[in-house]
């Protein structure tokens, strides 16, 4: 479980973060939504450790983050952020096993290897193997990005965003992928997403952020209404249930 309390944070005069208090329990998908500047990606980024924490605590399976070396952070959360910078001449495989840096201090093992060409297989990437990185298309590198974030083998994986770049064909198989390794792995997934309707389709929680507070949490059928949304994005929109899905209509 990670858990969050009270925790706040300001740069220069300017609210980031506003007594954040939320728990998010082990295994299945947990959706960070809301605007633009709502604390999303500092949250995750207090969360992994990128940023120091001002005030508050966070604990992840009872260990504060302030507390727990590097290293052994390192094998329990994995996070993709949104501003990833990787040199343009890795290889393909070569970041993925980078994922694998936290077990094996850059000598991979059989078990390294094997678990590298896991998830090689597993986000589609083993024709782009041997590619350098500058030369993949924004969505060919994103993937390759959540490639190394999953071989990192870790409970919990945070990604940032990770739709960018990704058309609506690898968008889909993305969230797919994460559903299943929360089901079938056990793997806790917390995400930040602007495509409410994947977050609708495939998380068992939504989290919203709105001026630096958590303003609503509960499953998509709680939050996806449109009182709800209209509090959280400021505008009207429509909800529908297709099929037993819930189905948001922002674009007019």
């Amino acid at each position: 479980m990670i858990h969050i309390e009270n925790v706040s944070l300001s740069h220069s005069g300017t609210v980031i973060l506003k007594n954040v208090s939320l728990e998010i329990p082990k295994h299945g998908v947990t959706a960070l939504i809301g605007p633009n500047g709502a604390g999303k990606s500092t949250l995750l980024s207090l969360i992994s450790r990128l940023q120091s924490l001002q005030s508050g605590s966070i604990t992840i399976d009872g260990h504060p983050i302030g507390n727990t070396s590097n290293h052994e952070l390192a094998k329990m959360i994995a996070i993709l952020r949104q501003d990833s910078v990787v040199t343009s001449r890795l290889r393909v495989r070569e970041l993925v096993s980078f994922g694998r840096f936290p077990h094996s201090r850059g000598r991979l093992t059989a078990r390294d290897r094997d678990i590298v060409d896991q998830s090689m297989k597993r986000f589609a990437l083993d024709d782009l193997a041997n590619r350098f990185i500058d030369t993949l298309s924004g969505g060919q590198k994103q993937r390759a990005l959540v490639a190394m974030t999953f071989a990192q083998e870790t409970d919990y994986i945070l990604l940032d965003e990770p739709l960018n770049n990704l058309d609506m064909y690898f968008a889909r198989e993305l969230m797919l992928h994460l559903r299943a390794l929360a089901d079938e792995e056990s793997k806790t997934i917390v995400i930040v997403l602007h495509d409410i309707n994947q977050a609708a389709a495939h998380a068992d929680r939504i989290i919203a952020m709105k001026g630096g507070e958590a303003v609503a949490d509960g499953t998509p059928k709680a939050i996806l209404n449109p009182t709800t949304l209209r509090n959280i994005y400021g505008f009207d929109m429509r909800v529908e249930e297709i099929n037993g899905d819930l189905v948001v209509l922002h674009y007019k």
